[in-house]
């Protein structure tokens, strides 16, 4: 059981002392974290206390009641990643009376001292020491048998724990610093998920904003929604994110017979998702399926894929079952991607894959390939080897147009741009919290039926391409640094944006928009290489040099401008001596 103790913290020069950093961000009031986490308990508990367990709202209503010293320190070390600490090295300026409010923590539960309770955590522990320490603790144990001083630390944490039993180690832990754990970690964890939505936001969001090194979209925090609509909303999906962050542990050193055996064990006993767990869901099963699959585990890894539809997971089960020699199992799963491809990369793959099953032929030239023999070439020094789009946009420059880098980040722009409202609008209820960047469906199919009448209502509006410069340009100068998920803000980004939309109709700017807007994490992607244009033409170029591939992505938007009038083209780089030689 955890014991009450009074704190009194050793003298600096103890060979047990290591001070924490005490630094707080430059131009930040001290206590910039204290106000940052009471912000955040205080928006769960508005919009979530339906959901709270009696357990969670007791540790809101206990942390209340600490005072703002032993508030601080509470969240000094739950904003750290580990779970102990030495009491002899924290010290924090902006604290009056560490002692105190060790004192403090420990009467109200929020800390506890190194007890037995502990015990399968003890590399944690063993961990705070450094090796000279780790030496000295060894001394005091038995100095006949002590390691040598040249052994490696993780040796010695191993050797450590081999050859001493808990109840030794942590007698003389103790009584050479007193080790404590920080206590309401599941509790602390819930707040931030619930704040952010997810696992790999952090309080620094609210440093970086604060310091200027990112602007955030402004909300009217009274129309923002919650993400999670039920307990078994939040549960489920905190469970799967867990699972993720446990399996890129047990990747490192667990062999993958065992890996599986564990996964397949969880995902039988956890029953049916929640709706909102299933996309989080959805990607760990391509997680552990792709790397049991990269281990050879061709039968394991067709099992888990089979537990998705997401891509790629049926293009990976029609080349596993083809290599396990189900070839009529593979026939049927290409017919049903090819019947209804979720992207690029399935419409092409099962054509592909198709024939080359049919036919019979170990290797079949794909359509990506074939459309790249096809293509124009032209001949651009060796020197630019290693960067080709540069030295085609010096090629074309030669020839008289104007060249410039066009790859994606001008669609996005534009995109970003044209629809930024939209893109942001509570409304939808994809916005949760005044930090987020990103869209809570921005990456699913939802993005599109949340925003399809708005995206038409402004094509409406953007009916001439003086129409949609106006926007463009208002957007710009209102928005300017502010975060956007689409929009980059670099010195000439603006000028290509309005250089692309000059030479394209306003019918051709809303078919790629909208084909953009229905799968925000594909279409986003695999546009042309460069834009060049003189006075009478212009075409978008897609660059590739003797060693590179065609994606599907980048097939797909060729064949798309094709259909809808756009110039572009596939060009080929075929490397001369440089000039110079």
């Amino acid at each position: 059981m955890a014991k009450s103790v009074n704190f009194v913290l050793l003298s600096r020069s103890s060979p047990f002392a290591v001070v924490l950093n005490t630094e707080f961000p430059q131009d930040l009031p001290p206590k910039y974290y204290h106000e940052y986490f009471c912000y955040v308990i205080n928006f769960v508990r508005k919009r979530y206390s339906g959901i709270l367990t009696t357990e969670e709202n007791s540790f809101l209503d206990t942390y209340d009641g600490l005072s703002e010293d032993a508030q601080c320190l509470f969240i000094r070390f739950s904003n750290r990643s580990k779970s102990f600490f030495k009491v002899n090295s924290i010290t924090y300026s902006e604290i009056e009376d560490i002692n105190a409010s060790l004192q403090e923590l420990s009467d109200q539960h929020f800390i506890e001292l190194l007890c037995e309770d502990h015990t399968g955590r003890l590399a944690e522990v063993i961990d705070l020491f450094t090796k000279e320490q780790l030496l000295h603790l060894t001394a005091l144990l038995e100095p006949d048998i002590m390691p040598a001083k040249s052994i490696r630390k993780p040796d010695l944490v191993r050797w450590i724990l081999y050859t001493y039993d808990f109840e030794t180690l942590c007698k003389l832990i103790s009584e050479s610093e007193p080790v404590i754990k920080v206590s309401f970690e599941a509790e602390v964890m819930l707040m931030k998920f619930l704040f952010f939505g997810n696992r790999y936001a952090d309080m620094t969001e609210f440093v970086i904003r604060d310091l200027g090194h990112v602007r955030f979209q402004s909300f009217d925090e009274s129309h923002l929604s919650i993400q999670f609509d039920t307990r078994k909303d939040v549960d489920d999906t905190l469970m799967v994110a867990l699972m993720k962050e446990t399996f890129d542990v047990m990747k490192q050193d667990v062999p993958p017979e065992d890996v599986f055996d564990w996964f397949m064990n969880w995902n039988g006993g956890n029953g049916v998702l929640s709706p909102k767990a299933l996309p989080s869901y959805n990607s760990f099963v391509m997680r552990i399926s792709a790397w049991l699959e990269r281990k050879k585990m061709h039968s394991q890894a067709l099992s888990i894929y089979q537990l998705t539809n997401d891509a790629p997971s049926r293009e990976r089960r029609v080349r596993l079952l083809y290599t396990l020699g189900e070839i009529e199992e593979a026939l049927a799963l290409c017919d049903e991607i090819a019947e209804n491809p979720q992207n690029a990369d399935e419409r092409y793959f099962s054509q592909d894959f198709y024939e080359k099953i049919v036919n019979k032929k170990k290797r079949i030239i794909k359509r990506t390939t074939q459309a790249l023999k096809a293509a124009e070439a032209i001949e651009v020094p060796v020197m630019y080897r290693y960067q080709v789009e540069l030295g085609a946009i010096h090629y074309y420059r030669s020839q008289g147009y104007n060249a410039v880098f066009s790859e994606n980040e001008p669609w996005r722009m534009l995109f970003g741009l044209l629809f930024w409202d939209i893109i942001y609008d509570t409304n939808v209820k994809a916005i949760h919290n005044p930090l987020q960047r990103v869209p809570s469906d921005f990456f699913l199919p939802d993005f599109y039926s949340n925003r399809s009448n708005q995206l038409r209502e402004r094509m409406q509006v953007a009916q001439t391409q003086q129409a949609i410069e106006e926007i463009i340009r208002s957007t710009y100068q209102e928005k300017f640094g502010i975060t956007n998920v689409l929009v980059p803000w670099y010195d000439d980004g603006l000028e290509k944006v309005l250089n692309l939309i000059s030479w394209l109709s306003p019918d051709q700017i809303h078919k790629i928009l909208f084909e953009v807007a229905q799968n925000m994490r594909e279409n986003t992607r695999g546009f042309p290489d460069l834009m060049v244009w003189n006075d009478s033409e212009y075409a978008f170029i897609e660059i590739k040099s003797p060693t590179d591939h065609l994606s599907s992505r980048q097939l797909h938007w060729q064949h798309f401008f094709a259909e809808h009038g756009v110039s572009s083209r596939i060009v080929r780089v075929n490397w001369i001596k440089d000039i110079e030689q």
